[in-house]
Protein backbone atom coordinates (compact mmCIF):
# COMPACT_ATOMS: atom_id res chain seq x y z
CA UNK A 1 0.00 0.00 0.00
CA UNK A 2 1.27 3.46 -0.87
CA UNK A 3 1.54 5.84 2.10
CA UNK A 4 -0.30 9.15 1.98
CA UNK A 5 1.79 12.08 0.83
CA UNK A 6 4.78 12.18 -1.47
CA UNK A 7 7.03 9.23 -2.28
CA UNK A 8 10.46 9.91 -3.77
CA UNK A 9 11.49 8.04 -6.91
CA UNK A 10 15.09 7.17 -7.73
CA UNK A 11 16.60 9.15 -10.63
CA UNK A 12 15.89 7.47 -13.93
CA UNK A 13 12.47 6.23 -12.83
CA UNK A 14 9.04 7.48 -13.90
CA UNK A 15 5.70 6.99 -12.16
CA UNK A 16 2.23 7.22 -13.68
CA UNK A 17 -1.24 6.97 -12.21
CA UNK A 18 -3.15 4.34 -14.17
CA UNK A 19 -6.95 4.26 -14.47
CA UNK A 20 -8.72 1.08 -15.55
CA UNK A 21 -12.09 1.40 -17.30
CA UNK A 22 -14.67 -1.04 -18.60
CA UNK A 23 -17.92 -1.41 -20.49
CA UNK A 24 -20.06 -4.24 -19.12
CA UNK A 25 -23.12 -3.82 -21.33
CA UNK A 26 -22.07 -4.42 -24.92
CA UNK A 27 -24.71 -3.23 -27.36
CA UNK A 28 -25.05 -3.37 -31.13
CA UNK A 29 -23.05 -0.73 -32.99
CA UNK A 30 -23.31 0.13 -36.68
CA UNK A 31 -20.13 0.09 -38.71
CA UNK A 32 -18.76 3.64 -38.73
CA UNK A 33 -17.67 5.47 -41.86
CA UNK A 34 -14.06 6.66 -41.97
CA UNK A 35 -13.46 10.40 -42.24
CA UNK A 36 -12.51 11.70 -45.67
CA UNK A 37 -8.98 10.77 -46.79
CA UNK A 38 -8.61 8.07 -44.12
CA UNK A 39 -8.60 4.33 -44.78
CA UNK A 40 -8.65 1.59 -42.14
CA UNK A 41 -7.28 -1.81 -43.04
CA UNK A 42 -6.93 -5.01 -41.06
CA UNK A 43 -3.37 -6.28 -40.75
CA UNK A 44 -3.37 -9.81 -39.36
CA UNK A 45 0.29 -10.56 -39.95
CA UNK A 46 2.35 -7.37 -39.65
CA UNK A 47 6.13 -7.46 -39.71
CA UNK A 48 7.78 -6.63 -36.41
CA UNK A 49 9.77 -3.71 -37.88
CA UNK A 50 6.65 -2.12 -39.42
CA UNK A 51 4.71 -2.45 -36.18
CA UNK A 52 7.51 -0.92 -34.08
CA UNK A 53 7.79 2.04 -36.43
CA UNK A 54 4.04 2.68 -36.24
CA UNK A 55 4.00 2.11 -32.47
CA UNK A 56 6.73 4.74 -32.04
CA UNK A 57 5.07 7.21 -34.41
CA UNK A 58 1.81 7.02 -32.46
CA UNK A 59 3.06 6.46 -28.93
CA UNK A 60 6.41 8.18 -28.49
CA UNK A 61 4.84 11.55 -27.46
CA UNK A 62 3.24 9.68 -24.54
CA UNK A 63 6.20 7.40 -23.73
CA UNK A 64 4.60 4.19 -24.96
CA UNK A 65 7.35 1.64 -24.52
CA UNK A 66 5.97 -1.76 -23.51
CA UNK A 67 6.20 -3.36 -26.95
CA UNK A 68 9.61 -1.89 -27.75
CA UNK A 69 11.54 -4.19 -25.43
CA UNK A 70 10.15 -7.39 -26.95
CA UNK A 71 12.16 -9.56 -29.29
CA UNK A 72 10.84 -10.19 -32.80
CA UNK A 73 9.49 -13.67 -31.89
CA UNK A 74 7.80 -12.33 -28.74
CA UNK A 75 6.21 -9.46 -30.64
CA UNK A 76 5.09 -11.62 -33.57
CA UNK A 77 3.53 -14.14 -31.16
CA UNK A 78 1.25 -11.35 -29.90
CA UNK A 79 0.51 -9.67 -33.20
CA UNK A 80 -0.18 -12.89 -35.12
CA UNK A 81 -2.29 -14.49 -32.39
CA UNK A 82 -5.62 -15.67 -33.86
CA UNK A 83 -7.56 -13.95 -31.07
CA UNK A 84 -5.94 -10.59 -31.65
CA UNK A 85 -6.97 -7.95 -34.18
CA UNK A 86 -4.76 -5.17 -35.52
CA UNK A 87 -6.06 -2.35 -37.72
CA UNK A 88 -3.86 0.27 -39.35
CA UNK A 89 -5.25 3.71 -40.17
CA UNK A 90 -3.79 5.29 -43.30
CA UNK A 91 -3.77 8.89 -44.51
CA UNK A 92 -2.73 9.41 -48.13
CA UNK A 93 -1.36 5.87 -48.13
CA UNK A 94 0.83 6.41 -45.08
CA UNK A 95 0.28 4.83 -41.63
CA UNK A 96 -1.41 7.36 -39.37
CA UNK A 97 -2.88 5.37 -36.48
CA UNK A 98 -3.47 1.97 -34.98
CA UNK A 99 -6.19 0.02 -33.24
CA UNK A 100 -5.38 -3.22 -31.46
CA UNK A 101 -8.01 -5.48 -29.88
CA UNK A 102 -7.19 -8.48 -27.72
CA UNK A 103 -9.73 -11.32 -27.25
CA UNK A 104 -7.29 -13.83 -25.77
CA UNK A 105 -8.89 -13.79 -22.31
CA UNK A 106 -12.16 -15.77 -22.50
CA UNK A 107 -15.21 -13.59 -21.97
CA UNK A 108 -13.26 -10.35 -22.26
CA UNK A 109 -12.09 -7.90 -24.89
CA UNK A 110 -9.21 -5.54 -24.22
CA UNK A 111 -8.58 -2.32 -26.07
CA UNK A 112 -4.85 -2.92 -26.09
CA UNK A 113 -3.86 0.16 -28.10
CA UNK A 114 -5.63 2.99 -29.86
CA UNK A 115 -3.90 6.10 -31.11
CA UNK A 116 -3.10 8.37 -34.02
CA UNK A 117 0.00 10.25 -35.08
CA UNK A 118 0.28 13.81 -33.74
CA UNK A 119 -0.79 15.31 -37.07
CA UNK A 120 -4.17 13.57 -36.82
CA UNK A 121 -5.02 14.51 -33.24
CA UNK A 122 -8.23 16.55 -33.22
CA UNK A 123 -9.23 15.47 -36.73
CA UNK A 124 -11.86 12.93 -35.68
CA UNK A 125 -9.57 10.02 -36.54
CA UNK A 126 -9.36 8.86 -32.93
CA UNK A 127 -13.13 9.03 -32.53
CA UNK A 128 -13.51 6.93 -35.67
CA UNK A 129 -11.08 4.31 -34.32
CA UNK A 130 -13.04 4.13 -31.08
CA UNK A 131 -16.33 3.75 -32.93
CA UNK A 132 -14.79 0.99 -35.00
CA UNK A 133 -13.47 -0.74 -31.88
CA UNK A 134 -16.95 -0.69 -30.34
CA UNK A 135 -18.38 -2.04 -33.59
CA UNK A 136 -15.87 -4.93 -33.73
CA UNK A 137 -16.39 -5.84 -30.08
CA UNK A 138 -20.17 -5.84 -30.52
CA UNK A 139 -19.82 -8.18 -33.52
CA UNK A 140 -17.60 -10.50 -31.50
CA UNK A 141 -20.07 -10.39 -28.60
CA UNK A 142 -22.89 -11.47 -30.92
CA UNK A 143 -20.94 -14.64 -31.74
CA UNK A 144 -19.17 -15.24 -28.43
CA UNK A 145 -20.68 -13.40 -25.44
CA UNK A 146 -18.33 -11.07 -23.58
CA UNK A 147 -18.57 -10.02 -19.95
CA UNK A 148 -16.76 -6.78 -20.56
CA UNK A 149 -14.65 -4.57 -22.81
CA UNK A 150 -11.84 -2.90 -20.90
CA UNK A 151 -8.93 -0.50 -21.31
CA UNK A 152 -6.42 1.33 -19.18
CA UNK A 153 -4.91 4.78 -19.55
CA UNK A 154 -2.44 6.75 -17.48
CA UNK A 155 -1.37 10.28 -16.62
CA UNK A 156 1.34 10.16 -19.31
CA UNK A 157 -1.24 9.79 -22.09
CA UNK A 158 -2.85 12.68 -23.96
CA UNK A 159 -4.58 14.99 -21.43
CA UNK A 160 -7.94 14.25 -23.05
CA UNK A 161 -7.53 10.46 -23.04
CA UNK A 162 -9.47 9.72 -19.86
CA UNK A 163 -12.39 11.91 -20.88
CA UNK A 164 -12.29 10.40 -24.36
CA UNK A 165 -12.76 6.89 -22.94
CA UNK A 166 -15.49 8.01 -20.55
CA UNK A 167 -17.35 9.73 -23.38
CA UNK A 168 -17.19 6.46 -25.33
CA UNK A 169 -19.03 4.68 -22.51
CA UNK A 170 -16.19 3.26 -20.41
CA UNK A 171 -16.57 3.50 -16.63
CA UNK A 172 -13.53 3.74 -14.31
CA UNK A 173 -13.26 0.88 -11.81
CA UNK A 174 -9.66 0.78 -10.51
CA UNK A 175 -6.50 2.83 -10.13
CA UNK A 176 -2.86 1.80 -9.82
CA UNK A 177 0.60 3.36 -9.79
CA UNK A 178 3.05 2.18 -12.44
CA UNK A 179 6.77 2.77 -11.85
CA UNK A 180 9.25 2.05 -14.62
CA UNK A 181 12.66 2.92 -16.04
CA UNK A 182 12.59 5.99 -18.26
CA UNK A 183 12.55 4.45 -21.77
CA UNK A 184 14.56 7.40 -23.11
CA UNK A 185 17.49 6.48 -20.87
CA UNK A 186 17.65 2.84 -21.93
CA UNK A 187 17.47 3.44 -25.68
CA UNK A 188 13.88 2.35 -26.29
CA UNK A 189 12.85 5.89 -27.28
CA UNK A 190 14.85 8.94 -28.39
CA UNK A 191 15.73 11.43 -25.64
CA UNK A 192 13.68 14.22 -27.25
CA UNK A 193 10.39 12.31 -26.93
CA UNK A 194 7.73 13.61 -24.54
CA UNK A 195 9.47 16.85 -23.50
CA UNK A 196 6.56 17.46 -21.13
CA UNK A 197 8.06 14.71 -18.93
CA UNK A 198 11.52 15.87 -17.78
CA UNK A 199 14.37 13.36 -17.83
CA UNK A 200 16.03 12.98 -14.42
CA UNK A 201 19.27 11.14 -14.97
CA UNK A 202 20.85 8.81 -12.38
Amino acid sequence: MFPDGYTDLPPGKIAAAVTYLEITTIAYRPQPVAPVDLVLRADGHPEAAFYRELFRAVGSPWLWFSRLGLSDPELIAILHHPRGQLYVLELAGQPAGLLELDFRQPGEAELAYLGVVPECIGSGAGRFLMDYALFRVARHHAQEPLRRFWVHTCTLDHPSALGFYCNAGFVPYKRAIEVFDDPRLCGKLPPDCAPQVPIIRP
